[in-house]
């Protein structure tokens, strides 16, 4: 059973996305919150797979939201999705440097919403078409020159892991394009994230093309 809390200052909204999520089988809504502040204490009191929050509301703003939750160690499980009805902006960027698992627009479909829950709770990336298309841009058009400590660390095979993943490649399709099994490849990404002091996926992803180890085509 995924277990989800949803933080929301829209009450139309978070029964939307309730209403939807009800009737899954797989799926349970454990907590409701109005703002950041109330989410990260209702995360803390339920501890959900998934924590699907707005990244604009009052008290505490889904950024600080996540800040919070991936700061501390007893919500290690929570993966933040963020929800936001703009496109892309400086929020994308601070909320998976934050420690966002990835965003979703509102205005997504109801059966890719629901995949995306699954996805998230599975611990992968997870980041809109429309999002992904206009982050790969921002990287073409911005040059990155963050330094990352911790890319020496990485073996060849591990290296050759995480630009795979930064490409959008799942376990399976990693492990076929490394002739290497779908266990194998995630050890790879689990061991390059805690080289990189990497959360989860999401952030592995920011983190390559930062480092420029990976370069955008079209750059």
């Amino acid at each position: 059973m995924i277990r989800v809390l949803l933080v929301d200052d829209q009450s139309l909204i978070r029964s939307g996305f309730r209403a939807l999520l009800d009737v899954e089988d797989d799926i349970e809504v454990v907590a409701e919150a109005a703002d950041g502040r109330e989410g990260l204490e209702l995360a803390r009191q339920h501890l959900p797979d998934i924590a699907l929050i707005d990244i604009q509301m009052p008290v505490a703003d889904g950024i600080e939201a996540t800040r919070l939750i991936a700061a501390d160690p007893a919500l290690a499980c929570v993966h933040v999705v963020i929800l936001t009805n703009y496109g892309l902006d400086e929020y994308v960027f601070d909320a998976l440097r934050a420690g966002a698992a990835g965003f979703l627009v509102k205005d997504i479909q109801p059966e890719d919403f629901l995949h995306a829950v699954r996805v998230a709770a599975r611990g992968d990336a997870l980041l809109a078409p429309s999002i992904t298309r206009k982050l790969i841009t921002r990287y073409v058009t911005h040059p990155p020159l963050t330094v990352h400590i911790g890319l020496e660390e990485l073996t060849n095979r591990e290296r050759e892991a995480v630009i795979l993943v930064a490409q959008g490649l799942s376990n399976d399709e990693i492990a076929d394009h490394m002739v290497i099994s779908p266990l194998t490849a995630k050890t790879h990404i689990n061991r390059a994230m805690t080289k990189l002091h990497a959360r989860d996926r999401a952030q592995l992803v920011v983190l390559a093309y930062e480092s420029g180890l990976v370069t955008p085509r079209g750059s």
